[in-house]
């Protein structure tokens, strides 16, 4: 620690002498004018407050380039405030018809992702989803609960059909081609992959995914998401408040 003059509480003999003699030069015309160490601080103390001055202006001109950036996610992200969820998709439900994501244009829209050899969270979602379709009473038939499988090689249309007999009945599954699923995974930002697979059964494996189920409006916009988990009453509750 720098030691200062209030930090010396003894004085040397002749130093109110030594002090006199330098306020004394001090006031004289010649001692004022020559200061070089004090000019010196100076100009450092100047150039290190220019310096801050300046780097501060790079960061806002920056900040407000990036913020009128459309390109720029972050800034669009805090601009819009809306998560860029959903969007088109080319499907087959669990009846073997083709539909869009056009044919459920006016309905409000409980989505998740899964699969009918998921062992736990896929089946437990569904339920979940069916107790909120039975909290929201009348307001359910403004609700279409939606499954749409990320394994399209075991999910056929008569595996769904029979699969949605479990759950709520205005469920809709749907399945499609590898690259249907592959697209509409991605519009709704859903990560899957093969896991655990039998090298003895090809048909045997698991599948890990997202398990988050999304609530999308009747223009099919993103309003909400629940993660696994979340109960019944919760799920209805936030549905609710977006009829």
């Amino acid at each position: 620690m720098r030691k200062t003059m209030a930090d010396d509480d003894t004085q040397k003999p002749g130093d109110d002498m030594l002090k006199s003699e330098a306020d004394a030069e001090k006031s004289t015309p010649e001692a004022t004018s020559a200061q070089p160490g004090k000019t010196t601080r100076l100009g450092m103390v100047v150039g290190l407050i220019a310096v801050i001055s300046m780097a501060g202006l790079i960061y806002v001109m920056q900040q407000k380039h990036r913020a009128s950036d459309p390109a720029d996610p972050v800034s669009t992200s805090k601009q819009t405030g809306i998560a860029s969820i959903g969007g088109p998709f080319t499907l087959t439900d669990h009846t073997g018809k083709n539909v869009t994501e056009q044919d459920f244009r006016g309905k409000f829209l409980l989505v998740m992702f899964g699969y009918t050899y998921c062992p736990d969270i896929c089946p437990t979602t569904l339920s979940t989803m069916s107790d909120a379709m039975d909290l929201l009473g009348d307001e359910a038939g403004r609700v279409t609960p939606v499954f749409i499988t990320i394994d399209p090689e075991r999910d056929s249309v008569d595996q769904l059909k029979e699969y949605v007999t479990y759950f709520h009945p205005r469920l809709v599954a749907l399945t499609g081609s590898a690259e249907q699923i592959k697209a509409v995974a991605r519009v709704y930002r859903v990560y899957y992959a093969k896991a655990a697979e039998n090298k003895e059964d090809a048909e045997d494996y698991q599948m890990d995914h997202s398990s988050i189920s999304y609530l999308m409006g009747p223009d099919g916009k993103f309003i909400a998401h629940f993660s696994y988990g979340t109960e019944a009453g919760a799920i209805a509750q936030r549905i609710k408040e977006n009829l």
